[in-house]
C-alpha cells in the first residue's frame, strides 16, 4: 500500500497503538528512521543465510491459527533465489500437511533464523508459495549432501527483514562444528609438542 515501509508488516496500527500506551512508539519510530528494515536480500543477509543450517517456518490457517515448522539441512539448503525471493527443497514427512494447507488459504509467511554461536537471529516477513511441478527446480535446490525424497519446492518472497538484538541469545554451539574446532586444538597441541621436541632435541645435543 502507499506510505508503507517495510517494517509495517510488523507495526500495524494495533502494534503501534500498544507501542504508543507503553512509551515505545517514538523509540521505534526513531530507530527504524536511523536503520530501516529491508524489504530485499542484502550481500550481508545472503551469508548469513547461506551460513544456517536450520529455519522456523511460520503459517496461518484463513482463521489465523498459527503453526511453526522446523526446516534443516546441510549449510546453504536455504537457497537465495534473487533479490527477495529465497527457496529450499521440502522432503517427505509425516504427512500432517499442516503448512501445505495453511499456505493454500493463506500466502503469509515468516521465517525465522538463529545463530547461536555467533548470537545473531533474524526475521523475515514474506509469502510462501508450493511448487510441485518443476522437476528441475526441485533438483536444483536438493542440497549435494541431502538425504531423502524432495517432494516439494517452498519459495518464500521477502516482505521485510529484521536483525534482532543479541541479548539473551545463550551461545551453542552444533556438533560438528564443535568437533572441527576440537580437531584443530588437537592438531596445535600435537604441533605444538612435536616443535619443543625438536627443541629439546636439539639442546641436549649441544
Amino acid at each position: 500500500m502507499a506510505g508503507q515501509i517495510p517494517s509495517d508488516v510488523a507495526f500495524s496500527p494495533a502494534v503501534k497503538a500498544v507501542q504508543e500506551e507503553k512509551c515505545s512508539l517514538s523509540l521505534y519510530a526513531e530507530a527504524v528512521a536511523k536503520r530501516p528494515w529491508a524489504d530485499r536480500i542484502t550481500p550481508d543477509l545472503a551469508a548469513f543465510i547461506g551460513a544456517q543450517a536450520s529455519v522456523s517456518l511460520g503459517t496461518a490457517s484463513a482463521a489465523g491459527q498459527p503453526y511453526i515448522q522446523h526446516r534443516g539441512g546441510p549449510a546453504g539448503f536455504l537457497k537465495v533465489l534473487g533479490e527477495r525471493r529465497l527457496g529450499f527443497a521440502d522432503y517427505a514427512g509425516n504427512r500432517q500437511y499442516i503448512t501445505l494447507g495453511n499456505l493454500s488459504e493463506n500466502p503469509r509467511a515468516y521465517l525465522f533464523l538463529i545463530d547461536y554461536e555467533k548470537a545473531r537471529r533474524v526475521k523475515l516477513w514474506g509469502t510462501a508459495r508450493v511448487v510441485e511441478d518443476d522437476p528441475a527446480l526441485l533438483e536444483w535446490l536438493r542440497p549435494a549432501d541431502g538425504a531423502g525424497r524432495v517432494e516439494r519446492a517452498i519459495l518464500f518472497d521477502i516482505t521485510a527483514s529484521d536483525v534482532n538484538c543479541p541479548r539473551h541469545i545463550p551461545q551453542r554451539i552444533d556438533v560438528a562444528r564443535l568437533a572441527t574446532m576440537l580437531a584443530e586444538r588437537d592438531a596445535r597441541i600435537a604441533s605444538l609438542e612435536a616443535e619443543l621436541a625438536r627443541q629439546g632435541g636439539r639442546s641436549s645435543g649441544a
